[in-house]
């Protein structure tokens, strides 16, 4: 491992995300992942969020014909949070040297190669690294493959991936527009929630995707990504509905897809996160 303060902020990072999961020990599978320089400067923090729209006159992931964006206050629920983002590895997270984001991701891909670095690899068909505009404004983060990813090799296909593509429709963007990844790579077995030591191993690649694209908002998409991502023990419940700001980046952590198929009345929670990044996006950079 180099000696760099990038690097040894990203091995801290990494060790206080575990400590926050409740990992106590390593094992000798575990693996450091190593990167080179980063492909662009740092980046300035954003500023404050913008203002949620007024009205959007759009159904729910129904077809996007949005109306009336430049609303000037924000919702107040008086619903209570759960904590801050702690420390998260992705605030020391760099992508490999490239001439484009594009040639950054295919070099990540390369270092994964056929990865064997935890048991999730096991019992995978394929890995499923992540699909969508290396430019992308816009990430979203999902916990892990299922079955019809690890069929297919791509991210959000199955009934719950059709659904995300709804939503990413009725924000009047194409699934090509954006970008898609998950937490982990390889499909947990009988889609259990990604392990402690799993994610651990795992994330690094997510986080050097994020830096490599360099999104305006990460989209977390259900508990196990926005734990990740921000680095907490908070809850779904308690993170969402408002942005987190983490190592430049805008977070909008929300229920995942295949909770609003258990329990389609949350889609309307859904919608209300959306209308913020939605919002968030149309403000200038």
């Amino acid at each position: 491992m180099s000696g760099s303060a990038g690097n040894r902020q990203s091995v801290l990072a990494v060790l206080e995300w575990m400590r926050l999961a409740g990992v106590t020990h390593l094992t000798r599978r575990a693996a450091t992942i190593g990167t080179a320089g980063a492909t662009h400067p740092p980046r300035a923090p954003i500023p404050e969020a913008a203002a949620p729209p007024a009205e959007i006159q759009i159904g729910l992931f129904g077809g996007a014909n949005a109306t009336g964006i430049a609303g000037t206050t924000a919702p107040g629920r008086g619903r209570r949070r759960g904590p801050e983002a702690s420390v998260t590895p992705l605030a020391g997270a760099e992508a490999p040297a490239a001439d484009s984001a594009a040639e950054a991701l295919r070099l990540i891909r390369e270092d994964l190669g056929e990865c064997t670095r935890c048991r999730l690899s096991e019992k995978r068909s394929r890995i499923v690294f992540g699909v969508g505009d290396p430019d992308a404004r816009l990430i979203f983060v999902g916990e892990g493959p299922g079955v019809d990813e690890d069929r297919q090799g791509e991210p959000f296909v199955g009934r719950a991936g059709q659904l995300l593509t709804r939503i990413i429709e009725s924000m009047g963007f194409r699934r090509e527009d954006v970008y898609i990844a998950n937490v982990v790579k390889c499909r947990p077995p009988d889609n259990r929630t990604p392990q402690a030591d799993e994610i651990a191993t795992c994330s690094p690649f997510l986080f050097q995707q994020v830096a490599a694209i360099r999104p305006r908002v990460i989209v977390c998409l259900g508990t196990p990504a926005a734990q990740t991502v921000l680095g907490t023990r908070g809850t779904i419940t308690h993170l969402r509905g408002r942005f987190h700001d983490v190592a430049g980046y805008r977070v909008m952590p929300t229920f995942h897809p295949a909770y609003l198929l258990r329990n389609p009345a949350a889609k309307k929670d859904v919608w209300e996160d959306m209308k913020q990044v939605m919002a968030f996006l149309k403000s200038p950079d």
